[in-house]
């Protein structure tokens, strides 16, 4: 195979890998992000969220688009961030988070004050810099990191701290992360003041409605993938192996179609057919079954059953974090005999 491709097709292949296609969560996440900046603006009680979802569900890649709206720029030698996006530092404390904050900010010399200021007056340090910054929003990435491990008035802290700020500086805050940051949602102080809590789950597959909505989000990529005609990698033959080696994740379907992309690409073909997806599964899954080998009937399918946790009660560190679970994995056949 030629891996060689002209600029051309580089240019189309960065294109696609960087392309990015909303199902109706992300859209409604994003709606819901919009209400919240545009609020800030009308002034008084400004209300939050909270963005959860596992891993590879989009949570990141969602907010890094939302960012790209709105980018920083400078004014009167200040740099004005209307959307601050930060995450929680390896160091998973309120302190650390509020100066992680400020050097997000642009305030690098934020840490060498922490000896002399204690979380309230880094929360009011940090309002001062929100405002002089003209933020809008604040989204926090991970949040879940903050309160795994913490004692319930260790929880009450962080709700009280996040509510200071955002009572303060009169900016809605948006926590994202896994599942289980919804923990917070057990601090009164913190949950009165959401508007929504958005899931951005895997797709699912075996109800029809499941189906088409994945379809769709199939359809919207290959519309990406930069020939003149979109793929037609909708097909059963297609759609049924592609979610049963993704398991619906989002993000392993994006990685999936980069590949079947590259291998069309650099064997100079003019669309994406069934054969690039089997030679870029036997690339990027050595070792697995690929489904792509299959005839469409024995293709299996497994979906989620439930989202990944955490155990606050386990005693045993390696039972603290329960994975995602995922249904048996059934036959194409018996999907068929059941719609």
């Amino acid at each position: 195979m030629n891996m060689l491709m002209s600029n051309e097709k580089l240019e189309q292949q960065i294109y696609f890998k960087n392309c990015y296609v909303k199902h109706s969560s992300v859209a409604r996440a994003i709606s819901s992000l919009e209400i919240l900046k545009a609020n800030h603006a009308l002034g008084g009680e400004q209300q939050c969220m909270l963005i959860i979802g596992d891993p590879g569900s989009g949570k990141s890649r969602l907010v890094q688009e939302f960012q790209s709206q709105y980018p920083e720029y400078v004014e009167n030698g200040t740099v004005i961030k209307p959307v601050l996006v930060s995450r929680i530092p390896s160091k998973p404390d309120v302190e650390s988070m509020l100066i992680q904050l400020m050097m997000d900010l642009g305030q690098f010399g934020a840490d060498t004050r922490r000896e002399r200021r204690r979380e309230a007056g880094l929360a009011e340090a940090l309002v001062k810099m929100l405002k002089k910054c003209k933020s809008e929003i604040i989204i926090i990435n991970e949040f879940q990191e903050l309160i795994e491990f913490k004692s319930v008035e260790e929880k009450q802290r962080i709700a009280n701290i996040l509510k200071l700020v955002n009572e303060k500086a009169g900016i809605p805050i948006v926590l994202v992360g896994m599942p289980w940051a919804a923990e917070i949602l057990n601090e009164p102080q913190w949950a009165s003041r959401l508007m929504c809590t958005i899931e951005l789950p895997y797709f699912k597959f075996f109800n029809l409605e499941d189906r088409i909505e994945f379809t769709r989000f199939i359809k919207g990529l290959a519309s990406k993938m930069g020939f003149k005609k979109a793929p037609s990698i909708h097909v059963d033959e297609i759609l049924f192996p592609l979610f049963s080696v993704t398991r619906g994740e989002t993000r392993q379907v994006k990685r999936v179609l980069e590949g079947a992309l590259c291998v069309a690409l650099s064997q100079n073909d003019s669309t994406v057919r069934r054969q690039h997806f089997l030679e870029a599964c036997d690339k990027f899954f050595l070792g697995a079954d690929n489904p792509f080998e299959l005839e469409l009937e024995d293709v299996p399918i497994s979906e989620v059953s439930k989202y990944s946790s955490y155990n606050r009660y386990s005693t045993v560190e390696s039972e603290t974090f329960v994975a995602t679970q995922f249904t048996r994995k059934i036959p194409t056949r018996e999907l068929f005999s059941k719609n």
